[in-house]
């Protein structure tokens, strides 16, 4: 059989909208984002395990609406005057009178504020009684764990960054055997790519044996 050489052309990675992968896991919070600025309070808590989708989505969001990006634990408060926020990784440690700021000003003509984490605004640490009010009364829309449509279309995402074609069974083996999160997928798509012998094509027998040495 003739090996393939695959040429390395790799293609940068894309945060735009249309390239978001949807489906049942996600459709909330798709919805949820979309209804901007019908947030209630001008907020909105984007909350999912890691490799969810959270800050494709967000980051889409804030080019669309152009809003402005900050800093969690040193945010430029006047920056966010009259204009939507995009906040990342709250529950990872925040600057919490600037946050308590943020929220206020969100709901002022021309602002919100979409924040991103890991798990919802209760478990969030915050030692200003008024700033855990303000959290509990959030707006959240919650991602789920990857389903096999939204799973599919990941893998096939991080593939073509690649400029992979993997056989027609190496996908649907993937799914069957992968954690269920983007960052699993594009683990496995990146050892593919980079494993020792370059001349073998991307086929089913590859990811078995990758998978088999876990």
């Amino acid at each position: 059989m003739a090996r393939q050489l695959r040429l390395r052309l790799g293609r940068p990675a894309s945060h735009s909208r249309d390239e978001f992968v949807h489906g049942p896991s996600n459709a909330q919070a798709l919805a949820a984002v979309d209804s901007w600025p019908r947030w209630p309070g001008g907020c909105l808590a984007l909350v999912g395990p890691e490799g969810v989708g959270k800050t494709h989505l967000a980051r889409a969001w804030a080019a669309n609406v152009g809003a402005v990006a900050l800093d969690r634990l040193a945010p430029d408060i006047a920056a966010a005057a009259g204009r939507p926020v995009l906040l990342e990784d709250v529950d990872q440690g925040v600057a919490e009178e600037a946050l308590f700021h943020l929220i206020n000003l969100a709901a002022r003509d021309g602002g919100g504020l979409l924040i991103t984490a890991r798990v919802k605004p209760a478990a969030w640490p915050a030692a200003l009684p008024d700033l855990r009010s303000r959290l509990n009364a959030l707006f959240i829309a919650e991602i789920e764990e990857p389903d096999d449509e939204v799973l599919e279309g990941v893998l096939k995402k991080f593939f073509k960054e690649r400029n992979i074609r993997p056989g027609e069974d190496v996908i649907p083996y993937l799914l069957r055997r992968i954690e269920r999160s983007a960052t699993s997928a594009r683990e496995i798509v990146r050892r593919l790519d980079e494993a020792p012998d370059q001349v073998r094509p991307v086929s089913r027998v590859l990811a078995r044996q990758l998978l088999e040495n876990d």
